[in-house]
C-alpha cells in the first residue's frame, strides 16, 4: 500500500486509537469494541480498512462459538526508527484529512489528561540541518520505544499515556 492509502485509512479518530491499542496487544473486533465503547460491527469495519492499508496484521485466528475470531496487531510503529525512509518534500496527498483527525484525537486525549510527567512543545524555527536531523532521530527512536514498551490495556501496573509529534521541515519564506 502507498502512503496515500495510509493516511486515508488513518483520517479518522477512532482507527487513530485502534492503531494504538493494538500496539499493546492483539485483540479481536469484540475485544477492540469493548475498550473502546463501540459496537463489535463498528470496530470490525474500522479494523478491515487498517488491515487493506497494511497497518495491522492477523496474529491469530480463535474459533470460538462455531465462528472465527480474528485478532489483529499493531507492530509496525515499534520498528527502529530509520531516517531515510522519512524523507519528502511534499506533504502527500490526503494529510489534510489525517490531520484532522489527529486534532480531534488530541482534543480527546487533552480532556482525559491527568498528573504525572508531560511535556507540551510547539515550535517553528530556523536551525542548522545537522541539529534537525538529530532532533528528528530523538524523536523517532523515543516513539519506537514508546510503541514498543506498550501493554495490553488495563495491565496492572500500567498507566494510559499519550504521545503526539508532528516534526517536518517547511517551505522558506519569500
Amino acid at each position: 500500500m502507498s502512503q496515500i492509502d495510509e493516511l486515508r485509512a488513518t483520517a479518522h479518530p477512532l482507527r487513530l486509537r485502534l492503531l494504538s491499542l493494538l500496539t499493546g496487544a492483539a485483540m479481536s473486533a469484540a475485544d477492540a469494541g469493548r475498550e473502546l465503547g463501540i459496537s463489535q460491527a463498528s470496530a470490525s469495519y474500522h479494523l478491515r480498512v487498517l488491515e487493506r492499508a497494511g497497518l495491522i496484521r492477523v496474529v491469530e485466528v480463535v474459533r470460538l462459538r462455531g465462528g472465527d475470531a480474528r485478532r489483529y496487531r499493531h507492530e509496525s510503529s515499534s520498528r527502529r526508527y530509520d531516517p531515510e525512509t522519512h524523507l519528502g518534500e511534499r506533504a502527500p496527498a490526503g494529510e489534510e484529512e489525517y490531520v484532522a483527525a489527529l486534532v480531534d484525537e488530541l482534543r480527546r486525549r487533552a480532556r482525559a489528561r491527568t498528573d504525572g510527567p508531560a511535556l507540551t512543545t510547539d515550535a517553528e524555527l530556523w536551525v542548522d540541518p545537522q541539529i534537525w536531523s538529530r532532533i528528528v532521530q530523538h524523536v523517532g527512536e523515543a516513539s519506537a520505544l514508546l510503541h514498543a514498551a506498550a501493554q495490553p490495556p488495563r495491565t496492572p501496573g500500567t498507566r494510559p499515556v499519550s504521545m503526539t509529534a508532528a516534526l517536518f521541515p517547511i517551505r522558506r519564506p519569500r
